[in-house]
Formats: structure tokens, C-alpha cells, sequence
């Protein structure tokens, strides 16, 4: 089950930041805190009193944290420049290609990414509490993920062409992501779960805006668009 939930999840996610953006993505990442909690709500790890400040004040920032989410998929916005070196800018283009850009349907495809994130952080916190070894599981995760995605891929990408990886900025993306991506995060947040909980482990993830944004603009040359700064502002509000 957990690696169905992860498969299906970075499948969603892939597909989403190749339609639309780093940025895009990392501003809707932050709907996770409040599906997290809607989702701990539903299987009894959080309790809600409706009498309670605290409680009330969660109820709150889960409706702002999702307006936010709406307002960053369905309005783009006009773009604000940057003033970026045109070398880097012709060399990340280079190297990724070009990319058309579908905004709504990628913020589409990011949202059910980060439904999913949230239910992959129930599960495995149920696990956590069964089997309480981190890299095991990590290690079974990460198989399953793989076999599950190389089954996808054969459906949807049948030409061995494509499957040749080249000695280029795709070698390394293969690399930073299997190391950082699936290796390094999923070991924490294994045991950020096992120690604090689910609701814990997801409170971090706006901070993820403000990091995909700096390298988005200043590596990939990424176009920044109003509507991402206000509705990112809007659902970092809802979580604080």
C-alpha cells in the first residue's frame, strides 16, 4: 500500500512540474499541512474540539491553506522579472528542453500529488508503529516504487530509446534524485514520524516555497507569476 500511495503520488507529481513549474509545485505543496491534519482528523491521531481556541484556529488555517491552493492553480497572474544572466538561462533550457507550460492542468496534477503525500504519512505511521525499523522500510519501499514504476514506464514509454539514460543533466536528476530525493528524505521523515507523528513531519513543508523559488529563478531561469506569490501567501497564513 505505501508504495502504491508513493508510486502513484511522484508519477502525479512529475507529470505536474513538467506542465507548469518548480515554483507552481512547491507553492501547492503546501496544502499538505492541512489535508495532513484533515486526514489524522478522519483516523483518530488528532482530536477536535470545536469549544477549543486551538482547535477552531486549525479548522481556520485548513479553509485559508486550501483558498490559497485554488487561488495558486487557477490564477496565474501577470509574470514579474527577474533580471537573470542570458547564459544561464540558454544553458538550463539546453540542458531540460523545451517545456510547454500548462498551468491549471499541472496545478491539477500537483494537488492530487499532495493529496496523496498525506495519506503515504498516515500509512506509514501505522507501519512505524508495527515495525519500527526505518531503513528497512525505506529499503522495501524504495523496491517496490521501482518495480512499480518501471511497470508504468513500459506502458507508457514502449521505445528502448528513450530509455537510454546520457551522460548529461539527466544522469545527474537521476542521481540527486534517487540520493536526496528517495533516499536521505524518505529516511527522515521515516523517523520524523515514528518519533513526532504525521501532523509534525508535514508543518515543514512551506518552507519548501521559498527554496523552489530562489533556485527555480536563479538556476532554471523559472518565470515567477503573481498568482503564485499570493496564493503561496495566503496558505502559508492558513498554516501559521
Amino acid at each position: 500500500m505505501l508504495g502504491i500511495i508513493g508510486c502513484a503520488s511522484q508519477i502525479m507529481g512529475y507529470a505536474g512540474i513538467s506542465l507548469s513549474s518548480p515554483t507552481l509545485a512547491s507553492a501547492i505543496s503546501n496544502l499538505v499541512p492541512a489535508f495532513t491534519f484533515i486526514l489524522a482528523l478522519f483516523f483518530r491521531m488528532e482530536t477536535l474540539v470545536f469549544r477549543s481556541t486551538t482547535s477552531r484556529a486549525k479548522v481556520a488555517g485548513t479553509i485559508v491553506s486550501v483558498t490559497g491552493a485554488f487561488v495558486v492553480t487557477l490564477y496565474k497572474g501577470p509574470r514579474i522579472a527577474f533580471t537573470t544572466s542570458p547564459s544561464t538561462t540558454s544553458n538550463a533550457l539546453r540542458f531540460l528542453g523545451s517545456v510547454q507550460s500548462n498551468w491549471m492542468l499541472g496545478g491539477l496534477f500537483l494537488t492530487a500529488e499532495y493529496l496523496l503525500v498525506p495519506m503515504w504519512y498516515i500509512v506509514q505511521t501505522q507501519i512505524m508503529k508495527v515495525y519500527p525499523a526505518e531503513l528497512t522500510v525505506v529499503f522495501f519501499y524504495n523496491l517496490i516504487v521501482s518495480v512499480l514504476a518501471a511497470i508504468v514506464g513500459a506502458f507508457m514509454v514502449p521505445d528502448l530509446n528513450q530509455w537510454k539514460i546520457r551522460l548529461d543533466i539527466s544522469l545527474v536528476s537521476i542521481i540527486c534524485s534517487g540520493i536526496f530525493g528517495s533516499f536521505v528524505n524518505n529516511t527522515i521523515h521515516t523517523w520524523a514520524i515514528r518519533v513526532k507523528g504525521p501532523v509534525y513531519v508535514a508543518m515543514f513543508k512551506p518552507l519548501s516555497i521559498a527554496i523552489a523559488v530562489a533556485m527555480g529563478v536563479v538556476i532554471l531561469g523559472d518565470t515567477l507569476y503573481l498568482g503564485s506569490i499570493i496564493g503561496s501567501a495566503i496558505i502559508a497564513v492558513g498554516f501559521y
